[in-house]
């Protein structure tokens, strides 16, 4: 029975979330995860500066935040070579999302995404009353030309594509970007998700026009800078669009701790680009043990590898639950064709021969 003091919205929604963490998979296995190597954080952690200016901020973490972020969206503009004006701070790109949902759908409003594509961007549709229009994917990789016209079609309020690609880690080249931007729907806007950019040496962005009125790019500290845990990111946009986050926003939701720990981590250039290579050579790593196992590897820009185990979603689950059993925390997409992949974040050497070791033994088991 409904709780009847929920909306009839809220009391409609299913109780389900996104992702159940790693945390709660050792709970319910009463287990321990050898190899955290599912939820695409950064092993690697985050910068030594950023350690370092973490801890000195846990001494004035009795005052509350600086609720503008000031210091940080000073650093990102500097950075990203805009005005602050087009930059908003918030709890990781979740947080942005539920936010920009918030200000922009209304029960009823149509909304476009991927069939499969990140499933937190739905959430925050769904928990707001949006009515979600998906497409499918074309060849591993999100289609933009469907993405496009399904959004004039319905009259989308957003339109939603990540890139590099999650859960696949495809990406479009930056010209197949920009001619999508191009082509945004009037009314509409893009929501670009570049959570992964930051992984890669490849050229997978198109020139920042912060004012640019179709559209808004979100990013974050989770992946590269392995500040996963310190839910922070930022969303870059029109100027108008960004002050409007401040009528929905948590004002404190980002905490002094995070923001020390994100500038630091935004001038520590020679440890990312130490983070970049030791990724390479995991994603490389990742490709041949699905070649010791006749398995291919699909070509990657982000800190995972998603890797085609030539079946179906059951004998995907199946894989994912037999190495779980051995301590080895893996994830799936949910949605065919793209399930038939395990999805494994980039690890350390430790971490890739423990799947090196177990997962011809699950593949035999699943057989």
């Amino acid at each position: 029975m409904a709780d009847p003091r929920l909306t009839p919205l809220a009391a409609s929604l299913p109780a389900t979330v996104p992702f159940v963490g790693p945390e709660q998979h050792q709970r319910d296995r009463d287990m321990t995860i050898r190899a955290r190597i599912g939820a695409n954080e950064s092993v690697f952690g985050p910068s030594p500066h950023a350690i370092a200016a973490m801890r000195a901020a846990a001494g004035e973490a009795w005052k509350y935040p600086d609720a503008q972020s000031f210091d940080l969206r000073r650093a990102l503009a500097a950075a990203c070579g805009t005005g602050m004006e087009h930059i908003v701070v918030g709890s990781g790109i979740d947080g942005l999302l539920g936010s920009l949902v918030r200000l922009t759908v209304a029960p009823g409003d149509p909304v476009v995404t991927s069939a499969g594509a990140y499933p937190t961007f739905a959430y925050h549709v769904a928990g707001h009353g949006g009515v979600l229009h998906k497409v499918p994917y074309r060849g591993d990789h999100e289609d933009p030309d469907a993405l496009l016209a399904r959004g004039a079609e319905v009259g989308a309020k957003l339109i939603y594509i990540s890139n590099p690609d999650n859960p696949m880690g495809t990406w479009h080249d930056p010209d197949r970007i920009a001619a999508m931007i191009a082509a945004v729907p009037d009314g509409s806007v893009l929501v670009l998700d570049e959570a992964y950019v930051d992984c890669t040496d490849r050229p997978v962005a198109p020139p920042l026009v912060a004012d640019d009125p179709r559209m808004i790019r979100m990013r974050t500290f989770s992946k590269a800078h392995g500040l996963a845990g310190a839910r922070i990111g930022y969303a870059l946009g029109p100027a108008p669009l960004i002050a409007a986050f401040d009528k929905v926003r948590d004002h404190f939701g980002v905490s002094r701790i995070a923001q020390a720990g994100a500038v630091a981590a935004l001038g520590d250039h020679a440890y990312l680009a130490q983070v970049r290579a030791w990724i390479a050579r995991s994603r490389d790593r990742l490709i041949s043990i699905a070649a010791e196992n006749g398995l291919s590897a699909l070509p990657s820009a982000t800190n995972f590898v998603a890797i085609d185990l030539g079946g179906d979603g059951a004998r995907t689950r199946a894989a994912v639950e037999g190495l779980m059993a051995r301590g080895i925390f893996v994830r799936m997409p949910g949605v065919p064709p793209l399930d038939r992949c395990l999805r494994v974040s980039c690890g350390r050497a430790e971490e890739m021969e423990l799947l090196a070791t177990a997962l011809p033994e699950v593949l035999a088991e699943i057989r």
